[in-house]
């Protein structure tokens, strides 16, 4: 029974160690999200970027946007940030590159970039193919999809999956002709109420009129 119980304990930290492994290289990534992020939506999409160097910092990050309409950057100090646009004036690309003086993010730490974007693409998932450098040159192209087995490649492009449309801009004018049909039935309640109003005045003066008449005779 105890070398049961030794093997058993042996499996388990074994298993444990592989997981928390796993988590460690997951962790290591360029990784994207959003909460709430829906096709056809806006979003604020943040990225999660580490250094995995052990001697050099991160000092530039250029993100693949999917010619979006809008992208808007989160001010980060130390930082810069450009949109890069195509001739129809779409989103295509954005970098954000440590000012001078800023030394990035050092090994062991992170970063992350915040990103106002939309409308996003009406898919089920979406990729930002992300380009990370170093202060010593290097340059990590996270780009890669996932593996045909579902595993998970050295470097992924950091993905959203989409969350399927409830409205978005096919409803807008639906919704403006019904904002437009309650402000006229709004307006004309209020016509009426006040043409009500006026009737009733005029009434209670007659009757005030003939009242006085009837006293007089």
């Amino acid at each position: 029974m105890h070398t049961s119980l030794s093997r058993t304990l042996v499996t388990s930290v074994a298993a444990a160690g592989l997981l928390l492994s796993g988590a460690g290289i997951a962790a290591a990534h360029v990784v994207v999200d959003a909460p709430g992020a829906s096709q056809g939506g806006y979003a604020v999409a943040t990225f999660r970027v580490p250094t995995e160097s052990d001697t050099a910092a991160t000092t530039k990050l250029t993100v693949t946007l999917p010619n979006l309409k809008s992208a808007r950057t989160e001010p980060i100090a130390g930082w810069t940030a450009k949109v890069d646009k195509n001739a129809q004036g779409e989103a295509v690309a954005v970098t954000w590159t440590a000012d001078p003086g800023n030394p990035g993010v050092g090994p062991g730490q992170f970063q992350r970039f915040a990103l106002s974007v939309g409308p996003l693409p009406k898919q089920e998932k979406v990729s930002f193919n992300t380009s990370q450098t170093y202060s010593d040159g290097k340059v990590v192209d996270w780009n890669q999809p996932m593996n045909p087995d579902g595993s998970e490649p050295d470097h992924p492009a950091p993905s959203l999956t989409l969350a399927k449309s409830t409205g978005g801009d096919d409803d807008a004018p639906a919704a403006t002709d019904a904002a437009a049909s309650d402000k006229s039935s709004d307006n004309t309640a209020r016509w009426l109420g006040g043409a009500g109003l006026a009737l009733g005045a005029l009434g209670a003066a007659l009757g005030l009129g003939s009242v006085i008449r009837g006293r007089r005779s």
